[in-house]
C-alpha cells in the first residue's frame, strides 16, 4: 500500500490542503474500508480498477471514475474490486467553493461526476489529461493549471466565511462561533447561510468535524495516551462527550477503532497527511 502526499503550488496553497495519490496492488486483499469525515472535500481521478461504494449493508454502487466526494457527516465504506490507483487534490473546507457554482450542500455525503460540475466537455478533457500523463507531476501541474484558470474566473469566497475556517482549523475545532465573531451574535445567521452555501457544512458541524480529526489524530499518532487524555487535549468536556462524537462520526468506539481492519485506509489518511 503506497499512499503519498505533495504540497500544492504556492498560488493554491490557502485552498488546497495536498494533492495525494493511492496505489495497492490488486493481489492485496480487498478488504472493506470505512472513510470517516474529515472536514474536507476531494477531487478524485480513479485511474486502476473499480472501487465499490456501500450503500447499505450488501448493495452498492461503482463509484465514477472523476468525482467530487463532498462534505461527509457520516462514515461510508468502500472496497477495491482489483488494483488501486488514485489521484486525487483535497481542498481546504473552503477551498472547492472557489471553483464551482453549485452550492456545496448539494454535494454532501456523495460523490458527484465532475461533468455534472464543470460541463461535459470540459470535465472529459481535463479526465483524459489525467489518464495520459506520465506521472504524478504532470498530473499536479494538469490540476493546478485547470483550477488556477477556474480561480481567475470568478472568485466567491466571503472573507468571513474564510476567517471563521481559519480559526477553526487554528484552534482544532473548539473554537465557539460566537467567541470568533466576538459575541457580534447578529452576524451568525449571515455566517450560517454563507457556510451551507460555500462549505456544506455549519460552523457548528465543520468544528465538531475538525476536533474529531485532531482526536483522530492523536489517537493514531500517540497510543500511550489514554482516551480520556485525548478527550480533553482535544477539549471534549469529558471522555463521554468524546466518545458519543466519536461514536457519531466513525460508527465505532476508540478502542474499536484501533484494532478495526476496515479503518486501515482511514488511519493510513490520518497518520499522513
Amino acid at each position: 500500500m503506497n499512499y503519498q502526499t505533495f504540497q500544492p503550488n504556492s498560488d493554491l496553497n490557502s485552498l488546497i490542503k495536498c494533492h495525494w495519490t493511492l496505489e495497492i496492488p490488486a493481489e492485496y486483499q480487498s478488504e472493506k474500508q470505512r472513510i470517516v469525515p474529515d472536514g474536507c472535500m476531494e477531487l478524485i481521478f480513479i485511474l486502476g480498477d473499480d472501487i465499490k461504494r456501500f450503500t447499505s449493508e450488501n448493495e452498492f454502487i461503482i463509484q465514477p471514475r472523476a468525482i467530487v466526494v463532498g462534505q461527509i457527516t457520516d462514515a461510508f465504506t468502500i472496497q477495491p474490486v482489483g488494483y488501486v490507483h488514485c489521484f486525487a487534490t483535497r481542498f481546504y473546507p473552503y477551498g472547492i467553493a472557489n471553483f464551482i457554482k453549485t452550492p456545496l450542500k448539494n454535494l454532501e455525503n456523495k460523490e458527484t461526476p465532475i461533468d455534472e460540475l464543470f460541463g461535459q466537455s470540459v470535465a472529459h478533457e481535463l479526465e483524459q489529461k489525467i489518464i495520459h500523463a506520465t506521472g504524478t507531476q504532470q498530473r499536479i501541474e494538469i490540476i493546478e493549471a485547470f483550477l488556477l484558470n477556474k480561480l481567475n474566473e470568478e472568485a466567491t469566497i466571503d472573507n468571513i466565511v474564510k476567517s471563521t475556517v481559519d480559526t477553526l482549523l487554528l484552534t482544532k475545532g473548539s473554537s465557539p462561533i460566537k467567541a470568533i465573531l466576538k459575541e457580534d451574535l447578529s452576524k451568525r445567521r449571515q455566517l450560517e447561510r454563507k457556510f451551507i452555501k460555500q462549505i456544506g457544512l455549519s460552523p457548528k458541524q465543520l468544528g465538531k468535524v475538525v476536533r474529531m480529526q485532531a482526536a483522530l489524530k492523536l489517537l493514531l499518532n500517540q497510543k500511550t495516551e489514554t482516551f480520556t487524555e485525548i478527550a480533553y487535549e482535544s477539549e471534549y468536556y469529558d471522555q463521554t462527550h468524546f466518545n458519543k462524537d466519536f461514536k457519531e462520526f466513525t460508527g465505532t468506539t476508540p478502542k474499536e477503532f484501533l484494532s478495526d481492519e476496515q479503518m486501515t485506509l482511514s488511519s493510513l489518511f490520518y497518520t499522513k497527511d
